[in-house]
């Protein structure tokens, strides 16, 4: 086995403790087709508030993320400090995952999940509340770096395809990986020219390391599972999907609950390989 798992999973019952905790920032994150926040609306956990997910983790003009300065402005905006522990979900789940990874890489230390986001807690019989908390006071946040460890772009992807130095898991449904589709199951068929998978990529859809409620399965099944696909908690790694929010849910994975310490996302993902030319395409 890897290491011992990290405390940035945290359950219904550790939300609930902290339910008046002034340094907890519970933060629902509304992915896609939540443009109204539809999910949100119907009933929410009680003290969360809803950020739509490309207006608070990405930059509004190019496809990256804020940079220092803008992350800085906008968590003081939102009442977060540099000490503030933040707690995400999403609908859907990925999406807060892809939070959690967001103000990771943005700096951020104290971030964590809720596991199982709003299913876990209603199947325990917890509430879902429709009521939004009042609006945070501005708090001051000082810049921080980027980890650029969490992160590869595309060059150094095809660099490590080109010399086997890296195993690369692909977190997308199996209609995606045999490249029958570009675009998830159940939604419009876009965003890329190209079908397939980056050549050698193993096949972990990200749902299957998760239970009927959404929360992830024990960790003895969930090393099972990537040692399948050949991952060893010393090899280099690179996980992707679409656009990386189901891939930033197997880097959750091996990072916090297994121990894997050389974990990449490779957040361009299939929009950006799927749509390059002279990149080689496996189907």
């Amino acid at each position: 086995m890897a290491a011992r798992r990290s405390n940035a999973l945290v359950d219904p019952a550790w939300l609930h403790r902290h339910r008046d905790d002034p340094k907890v920032k519970l933060i629902e994150i509304a992915g896609m087709n939540q443009d109204e926040m539809q999910a949100y609306r119907a009933g929410h956990v009680p003290g969360a508030v809803c950020w739509k997910w490309k207006e608070m983790l990405w930059d509004p003009f190019a496809r990256d993320f804020p940079d220092p300065a803008e992350f800085a402005r906008r968590c003081g905006a939102a009442g977060i400090g540099n000490d503030t522990t933040v707690v995400f979900y999403g609908e859907g789940v990925q999406f807060g995952f892809y939070a959690w990874w967001t103000f990771r890489y943005c700096g951020h230390k104290n971030v964590k999940m809720l596991d199982g986001a709003r299913y876990r807690w209603a199947a325990e019989g917890r509430p879902l509340v429709m009521e939004e908390p009042p609006m945070a006071a501005p708090a001051a946040y000082a810049p921080v770096k980027r980890v650029e460890r969490m992160r590869i772009h595309r060059d150094k992807v095809l660099a490590a395809l080109r010399k086997d130095a890296a195993l690369l898991l692909d977190g997308r449904s199996p209609e995606e990986y045999r490249g029958e589709r570009v675009g998830g199951p159940g939604g419009p068929d876009v965003g890329a020219v190209r079908y397939g998978r980056i050549p050698g990529a193993k096949h972990l859809y990200f749902e299957e390391l998760l239970d009927g409620n959404k929360a992830f399965k024990p960790a003895a099944e969930l090393q099972q599972l990537v040692a399948a696909r050949g991952a060893a908690p010393d090899q280099d790694i690179v996980a992707y999907c679409r656009m990386s929010h189901r891939a930033t849910v197997l880097y959750f994975a091996l990072t916090q609950l297994l121990g894997y310490k050389k974990v990449k996302v490779y957040d361009g993902s299939w929009t950006e390989w799927g749509n390059l030319v002279n990149v080689p395409v496996e189907r």
